[in-house]
């Protein structure tokens, strides 16, 4: 069974947090989603984190990862060989793919590796330095007042 949400009440008084409603909202269209390829989403640290996708036999050429903006796309194209008449049995997925993951802001991919039918893809949340926090010095009584000179 599935629940929609009227985001309608948050927008009204919200602003500036229109993604995230719209992502909110789009949480109820996510059964009808391809499952293919399965992956993992795994966080190996304070601001890191792993996506790796189960990717048996595509090879380098065959996958593309894109970062644009806020969003990780993953497409594999998978090129058929003609070996389909030798194939008694195919049990391993052999067909293209998209899957889409939304990123939070300042999450950048660092690097993508294929290696033994897994594509890991590594994220690092990178937070700028204007966004951190930091400390404010207080200052006494003294400090902030201006200078007084006595006239003789």
């Amino acid at each position: 069974m599935r629940h929609t949400f009227d985001m309608t009440p948050f927008t009204r008084s919200s602003i500036g947090f229109e993604r995230l409603l719209d992502q909110l909202g789009s949480l109820s269209q996510m059964d009808t989603e391809d499952n293919y390829p399965p992956y993992n989403i795994e966080k190996v640290g304070e601001d890191r984190y792993r996506i790796a996708l189960a990717v048996a036999g595509f090879q380098e050429a065959d996958l593309t990862v894109t970062a644009e903006g806020n969003a990780l796309t993953v497409t594999g194209k998978h090129t058929e060989t003609n070996n389909s008449e030798s194939m008694l049995y195919r049990g391993i997925a052999s067909r293209s793919f998209v899957r889409r993951f939304s990123l939070a802001e300042h999450v950048v991919v660092k690097e993508a590796k294929l290696s033994n039918g897994l594509l890991v893809i590594e994220l690092e949340h990178q937070i700028p330095e204007a966004m951190k926090p930091r400390r404010i010095a207080i200052g006494g009584e003294n400090h902030n007042r201006p200078e007084t000179r006595k006239i003789a």
